[in-house]
């Protein structure tokens, strides 16, 4: 078992190392960026570095944030604007990188205006995702929390609060809700439907924030951010047959429950809510027989976010025995155990795409970054989720 594992980290190493390369990070190539890949990413090269100790994986998630923000929080190559998206100026900029929001990094450039909405299209086209920025952040909060910088965690904040201010609207029905994507700028909607999971993202990540941040009047708050995201949390049904979303369910069930650990947080109500939602969600997903597609049929960084989760709920397992609040409350511990029977899942998912054939399919290859950084995660996940 100890070989295994020596074998999964060994192999994350490399698909990292490669990812790097490939991308322009620590070669003369080109950058390219992608929000969701390299937030993963970072959270990979900081658990490496905290594996074996080598100070070039360290080195390697420092430089990555500094290319992200200097790529994907600047305008596009082929954009009349130019500079920081937060329109700061070079040194100011520099200073405060992601005041403005964050680019998605997609091939195309955003819908102009006068353009029409071809949905195909959309998802090819730039702006800017909610649950990407919320990925950045908790990635930024992990260099905080392995480097002692709380720089990182400054800028998390930052762009919380940006991203809050542009995402979140009232409909007119008088409830909050938050728009899918915006434009670079910020300055209007492009997709106006609501990911299903985005308001618990929010709501988790900016606990986090809050509750890694100095206890400095002075440093920014998100207080009342997260008694929004709250109200909207309260509306929302969970359930979800699509692989990422599960995993989302059970890496934000396992955040929340290390919030209530702390004693940052005592919402043991949507905790429940999450694991029950998770233990449907599972139901619905494998009613399909999903593991009997064939590589073309799949794709891997979906199936991998679902492993993620999965390792997730190992890790929940142990903490909630450890936790009395949690430990003393049968329905928490019930829905934890049934869930851990699912690790059969997780190691299914991993093997097959560890197998070189999995890998040579169009599917995998037309996704490579994205998919190797998820499985690196999925092998290596304590960058992501913490010791």
């Amino acid at each position: 078992m100890v070989g295994m594992k020596t074998d999964f980290v060994g192999f994350a190493e490399d698909l990292m190392v490669k990812f790097a390369y490939k991308t322009g990070l620590s070669s003369d190539l080109k950058p390219r960026r992608y929000l969701w890949t390299d937030a993963f990413a970072v959270c990979n090269f900081l658990g490496l570095f905290t594996i074996t100790r080598d100070e070039k994986f360290k080195r390697l998630a420092l430089r990555l944030v500094d290319q992200v923000h200097y790529v994907l929080g600047r305008h596009r190559d082929d954009d009349p604007r130019s500079g920081w998206i937060s329109g700061l100026d070079e040194e100011e900029g520099k200073r405060h990188p992601t005041i403005g929001g964050l680019r998605i990094g997609k091939r195309l450039p955003e819908r102009r205006p006068e353009e029409p909405f071809i949905e195909a299209l959309e998802w090819e086209r730039d702006g800017q995702y909610y649950h990407y920025l919320t990925k950045w952040m908790h990635a930024l909060n992990r260099v905080s929390q392995v480097t002692g910088n709380m720089t990182y965690n400054l800028w998390a904040i930052e762009l919380a609060k940006k991203a809050h201010s542009s995402f979140i609207y009232e409909a007119p029905n008088g409830k909050k809700r938050i728009y899918w994507k915006m434009s670079i700028d910020l300055s209007r909607p492009l997709v106006t439907s609501m990911g299903q999971h985005d308001p618990l993202d929010g709501f988790v990540i900016y606990n986090e924030l809050q509750a890694y941040a100095p206890k400095d009047p002075k440093w920014p708050s998100l207080r009342d951010e997260i008694e929004e995201l709250l109200e909207i949390c309260a509306d929302m049904d969970w359930t979800t047959s699509d692989p990422l979303g599960i995993g989302c369910l059970l890496w934000n069930a396992y955040m929340l429950a290390g919030l209530i650990q702390s004693g940052h947080l005592n919402h043991l109500d949507l905790l429940m809510d999450i694991l029950d939602s998770s233990l449907l969600s599972l139901e619905l997903y494998l009613s399909t027989d999903p593991m009997r597609s064939p590589p073309s049929m799949r794709l891997a960084f979906r199936e991998l976010g679902l492993s993620i989760g999965l390792k997730a709920t190992i890790k929940l397992q142990r903490l909630v025995m450890h936790e009395p609040r949690l430990s003393k409350n049968k329905e928490i511990c019930s829905a934890v155990k049934s869930l851990t029977y699912y690790k059969w899942l997780s190691d299914q998912i991993n093997e097959f795409w560890l197998k070189p054939a999995s890998r040579e399919s169009h599917n995998w290859k037309e996704h490579e970054d994205i998919n190797m950084v998820m499985l690196a995660t999925s092998l290596a996940p304590n960058g992501f989720l913490g010791v």
